[in-house]
């Protein structure tokens, strides 16, 4: 079983949404093929690859059912749906091994952590105009109040609240020896906003067989909306570009004073979040000369846990830490694209003449005209993280002909700046585009210089030289077939040898889920 890790992705759509993903069967391959992922998407956010295959679905082993019937177990999920999945290069290992996928002896990965102790949950509400979405039940002699009527698509259904979970408290306060009323009451009172710690069966009999008391330090935070923030910089010349302060009236260490450029900046530090930890050490309780000497102690690279105003009241009112966040991502195999972005090595610039090099610290006006195969890149984003770039360039495609190349940070688009914006905002300016893209763009290494030098990156910047025309009429454009493309314009993330499909054979099909 030596390298077999299939993960288990949950994933929740709302109504009239989709997962963000073809399920396929295609000629001379094996399984159920993960294709055509929606770019920001709910399957491509939590990870999903082209490719992978699927395994089961909410725990039923459908590797050796039929396309159809794999379908309608999707289907019949409802808006919440577990799948296991397998790479494809794992998928193909353990055929060829002869492997036994319906009982696999490796422990599964959830979302990149593996998932040996289930751990309960944080749901964090707020209140709609129609409530909440959920009922509260007790069972006469039975201990416990649990979740039921979770309506589909309701505000209970995206926290993660499921039919059964126990709840055990509430903004905090534990209430599993509280009766029917005192919950509703409390829930009642709490507002528009609450914080519910809850466990499904599986998580309580699990601490219940180990006779341990569950609370929020063994939660998981990933149901929660807000995320801390984790920010990597590296000194500059003049330091880090921003100022530490306590503030009057509020505990703790707030950030302040940001230069302009500087290494705070471009980590997406924020003016008034406020600092959780310095390398992974809480600083709650600290002095501010402690913490400045803890910044100092880490050299010339330092990680920051931070939290915004609302990231903070959020955790605040379930009274638990963010270092919950940061304890859970340092537990786990970090998605790929966020593993790829955080160690990409800096590009070694060969050595060349003073002239040579200005020139070379100029960004690239990119315009591509969508063809039907869509514009051929895949956007990056990493949750967290301002900032968003390219990757995946089709060779031949519209992307590469206009001049984009893996790795390109995204500037502006269609002649909005979007450094600041989040990998949602741009998906939505491309996908207004139309069927034209203009993007302004700049190679890391060049961005990471202008923005030392405290340059703003504009098309004043650019040069004749640095001026891509895309080639639209004249450009020869690779044949694909657009069955196997998805119906998302900038959604190109590689190349893939066509399938049955382009021929309605009944060896290949496709359903968009």
């Amino acid at each position: 079983m030596a390298g077999y890790k299939p993960k288990v992705i949950s994933l929740t759509k709302r109504p009239g949404q989709t997962f963000g993903f073809y399920l396929r069967v295609e000629h001379g391959e094996e399984g159920h093929l993960i294709r055509c992922l929606e770019m920001g998407g709910p399957a491509e956010l939590a990870g999903m690859k082209d490719g992978d295959r699927v395994l089961r679905v909410n725990g039923t082993f459908v590797d050796e059912l039929s396309h159809s019937q794999v379908v309608d177990t999707v289907r019949n999920g409802g808006a919440s749906v577990t799948f296991h999945i397998l790479d494809e290069a794992s998928y193909k290992q353990a055929k060829a091994q002869g492997v036994n996928l319906s009982n696999p002896q490796t422990s599964p990965v959830a979302n990149g952590v593996a998932t040996q102790v289930p751990k309960p949950k944080l749901c964090y509400l707020v209140k709609s105009s129609s409530g909440y979405g959920f009922s509260l039940r007790s069972v006469k002699g039975e201990q416990g109040l649990f979740m039921t009527e979770v309506i589909p698509g309701s505000v209970a259904d995206r926290a993660g609240i499921k039919v059964n979970d126990r709840l055990l408290e509430i903004n905090g306060e534990n209430m599993e020896d509280s009766t029917h009323e005192q919950a509703v009451d409390k829930i009642k009172l709490a507002g528009g906003s609450i914080m519910f710690l809850l466990v499904d069966d599986e998580t309580d009999r699990y601490y219940q067989n180990k006779r341990m008391k569950i609370g929020a330090w063994l939660a998981t935070a990933k149901y929660l909306p807000r995320k801390p923030r984790i920010s990597n910089m590296t000194k500059g010349p003049d330091g880090y570009g921003f100022l530490l302060r306590e503030e009057p009236n509020q505990t703790g260490h707030f950030i302040k004073n940001i230069d302009r450029g500087s290494p705070a900046e471009r980590a997406c530090l924020k003016d008034m979040d406020r600092l959780v930890a310095v390398e992974g050490k809480e600083v709650e309780g600290f002095s501010h000369e402690q913490v400045v000497d803890r910044i100092k102690q880490s050299g010339n690279k330092c990680c920051l846990l931070v939290v915004d105003k609302d990231t903070d009241q959020m955790y605040k009112q379930g009274k638990v830490s963010p270092m919950l966040f940061w304890e859970e991502m340092r537990d786990a195999n970090s998605p790929p694209s966020y593993k790829e972005a955080m160690s990409i090595p800096a590009p070694v610039q060969p050595s060349t003449p003073v002239q040579e090099r200005e020139e070379e610290l100029k960004p690239k006006l990119c315009k591509m005209e969508k063809t039907s195969a869509g514009y051929g890149f895949h956007l990056n984003g990493i949750q967290g993280v301002c900032g968003q770039y390219i990757k995946e360039v089709v060779k031949g495609g519209a992307a590469e002909r206009a001049g984009l190349e893996d790795d390109d940070i995204v500037v502006e688009v269609n002649g909005l700046n979007v450094e600041q914006s989040s990998h949602e905002e741009v998906v939505a300016i491309i996908r207004r585009s139309g069927s034209s893209l203009e993007m302004l763009v700049a190679k890391k290494s060049v961005y990471d210089q202008l923005k030392a030098k405290g340059v703003t990156i504009t098309r004043l910047l650019l040069g004749e030289t640095s001026y891509v025309q895309v080639h639209t009429a004249e450009a020869p454009e690779e044949r694909h077939h657009e069955e196997d493309r998805p119906e998302i314009t900038t959604e190109i993330s590689r190349e893939r040898t066509p399938t049955q499909s382009s021929s309605l054979s009944q060896e290949s099909f496709d359903e968009r889920l």
